[in-house]
């Protein structure tokens, strides 16, 4: 009896730093880029379901779906005992990193983007600039006539009205 209830304090202490190291993982995702409100608050969501579907989960696989008192205390003992001893250490660890990659990956994106600027460039001369030309050249051509025509439309209605009038 005293093993048993030994064993799920145990357990439910590796819960805490489990959702402990659960909270890390959002506060670096915060930290690593910029989110917006509405991201943050569907993270928190997140993390809270999570979090519940941890302790839902141990209770019921561990405790039979008995929920004791000190299986509440044993994840706040685990969530403190990660708080203090762990998650400076995991939170430096894991922005290192992180920024190490953002590093590479910007040198790499700027390496990458002089070919790419090139070869748009180049496409650019050889399909956008002789098709701009094209569709600017028949505007020019439609207004022209367009212009043409409606002074036309204007002296067809003058000397409309000059038959008409000597008609009558």
């Amino acid at each position: 009896m005293i093993y048993t209830q030994l064993h799920l304090f145990l357990i439910f202490i590796i819960n805490g730093l489990l959702i402990g190291l659960l909270f890390d993982f959002f506060r670096i995702l915060r930290k690593a880029t910029r989110t917006s409100d509405f991201i943050t608050y569907i993270e928190d969501a997140l993390f809270w379901i999570l979090t519940g579907f941890i302790i839902l989960y141990s209770i019921f696989i561990y405790n039979n779906g008995e929920i004791r008192l000190f299986m509440f205390l044993a994840m706040i003992i685990g969530v403190l005992i990660y708080s203090i001893f762990i998650s400076k250490f995991i939170l430096n660890i894991s922005l290192s990193i992180i920024n190490f990659w953002k590093k590479i990956f910007s040198v790499i994106f700027n390496i990458l983007k002089i070919p790419i600027n090139f070869f748009v460039k180049i496409l650019k001369k050889l399909f956008f600039n002789p098709i701009s030309f094209i569709i600017i050249n028949i505007r020019k051509f439609f207004t022209k006539y367009f212009k043409n025509f409606v002074i036309l439309l204007r002296k067809a209605k003058i000397s409309n009205k000059i038959v008409k009038n000597t008609k009558n």
